[in-house]
């Protein structure tokens, strides 16, 4: 019974904190629940998968900036001349903060969405569907720092950093982890079976190969490099070269301005997503 009175109490307290608020009906404001749960989840029987996120671009790294490096030698960017490891090393730590955010907002929200129907249990109680888009992206943002930790961490030993700015990498990999998330668990919430999230490498491999990871767009047509520039991992590894370099222009608050439209989107259809599907 006192259970029961502390649970209605605390229930009672939330609805009177959020009554007032615009997004009353879609948010309790403790998102920072789900971040616990899947920080308790990857402590039990996700380290692995979690791991596997940090180790692949050191991986790249070492095969492409070092392997075909040593063909390679330098190649110029942005006026400098530079050797191919340090060309390479901001653009994978890019891949690796969208990567790991896709992998997060799709193939594990979709398995606790239509398996574990973890998100129904969710907005049953006071959480709305705000607070679980919140949880779920802002976990992909944490985990998009920690890879861009961990990376920079490499990358430093290896002697390949050239700049102090090279710190503000990791919120930048935040930046970019946060708006990959919101779009991608957008995407999954209209998904219905596993084999539809392989779609998601028709996307990603073309991205990974040709939006400058390994060489500059300036190889390509004119009009095939407007195209190229449009694309997300192109902005943010514009955005993680340009910092890793300690290349400051205004030109770089083009990508911050470019993932902020970027998260919004993805944060409003999911939330709507959510609340349709859940709540109706």
């Amino acid at each position: 019974m006192i259970t029961q009175s502390l649970t209605v109490s605390a229930a009672v307290a939330i609805a009177e904190r959020r009554s007032g608020r615009v997004d009353a009906g879609v948010r309790a404001g403790r998102a920072r629940t789900l971040m616990l749960r899947n920080a308790l989840a990857l402590r039990t029987n996700n380290a692995l998968s979690f791991l596997t996120g940090f180790v692949e671009p050191v991986i790249f790294l070492l095969a492409f900036g070092y392997g075909v490096g040593a063909l390679v030698g330098t190649i110029t960017y942005g006026g400098m001349t530079l050797p191919y490891a340090v060309y390479v090393a901001p653009a994978l730590l890019a891949v690796s903060a969208m990567n790991g955010a896709i992998f997060d907002s799709t193939f594990n929200v979709f398995f606790k969405m239509h398996y574990l129907r973890i998100y129904q249990a969710i907005t049953s109680t006071s959480l709305g569907p705000l607070d679980v888009a919140l949880g779920e992206i802002g976990w992909a943002m944490l985990r998009g720092a920690m890879y861009a930790a961990g990376f920079l961490t490499v990358v430093t030993l290896l002697g390949l950093t050239t700049s102090w700015w090279a710190l503000a990498l990791v919120p930048a990999a935040m930046l970019i982890a946060f708006a990959f998330a919101s779009v991608g668990m957008a995407v999954t919430s209209y998904m219905s079976t596993f084999h539809q999230l392989n779609w998601m490498q028709f996307v990603l491999l073309p991205l990974f190969m040709f939006s400058g990871t390994f060489f500059p767009i300036t190889a390509y047509p004119e009009w095939l490099q407007v195209v190229v520039a449009a694309t997300p991992l192109w902005q943010a590894i514009a955005l993680t070269r340009g910092l890793f370099l300690g290349v400051l222009e205004p030109a770089l608050l083009i990508p911050v301005a470019y993932f902020a439209v970027m998260a919004a989107i993805g944060l409003i259809v999911t939330t709507r997503r959510l609340d349709r599907l859940f709540l109706r």
